[in-house]
C-alpha cells in the first residue's frame, strides 16, 4: 500500500505563493505517474498537474499554465508543486496522487485501477 505524507497548503493572499509537497513511500522511480488533483465545493475533483518521468511527459491543466510548477526527486521519494500568481478560483482541497506511468499524459491526468491517493490539503485563497 502506498502511503503518503503530504505537507504545505493553507492560506494565501491573491497574487501570493505557496507549496505543495508530497512524500511516497514505496515509490519505484520511473514507473508511475504523479501529481496533483484538486476538488472546489460543489465541483468534480479535476487534474492540476502531474509528471511521468518514465515517459517524459508533464501536464498542467490550462486554469495553471505559467503559475504552477511541478517536480520531483526520485532519490528522496517526493514531489512538489510550487503555486505562485495565485487566484481566489484556486481554492479547492488538493490530492497528491499516484498512478501508472501512463496515466499522466499530455492532455489530462487520468485516474484508474492503480491511481492512489493522499488525504488531501486546503488550500484557500483570499481576494
Amino acid at each position: 500500500e502506498v502511503q503518503f505524507v503530504e505537507s504545505g497548503g493553507g492560506l494565501a493572499e491573491t497574487g501570493g505563493s505557496l507549496r505543495l509537497s508530497c512524500v511516497v513511500s514505496e515509490f519505484l522511480w520511473g514507473d508511475y505517474s504523479i501529481g496533483w488533483f484538486r476538488q472546489a465545493p460543489g465541483k468534480e475533483r479535476d487534474g492540476v498537474a502531474c509528471l511521468s518521468s518514465s515517459v517524459g511527459v508533464i501536464y498542467y491543466t490550462d486554469s495553471v499554465k505559467g503559475r504552477f510548477t511541478i517536480s520531483s526527486d526520485g532519490a528522496k521519494k517526493q514531489a512538489a508543486l510550487q503555486m505562485d500568481s495565485m487566484k481566489p478560483e484556486d481554492t479547492a482541497v488538493y490530492y497528491c496522487a499516484v498512478g501508472g506511468p501512463t496515466y499522466c499524459s499530455g492532455e489530462n491526468f487520468y485516474t484508474g485501477p492503480s491511481t492512489s491517493w493522499g488525504r488531501g490539503t486546503q488550500v484557500t485563497v483570499s481576494s
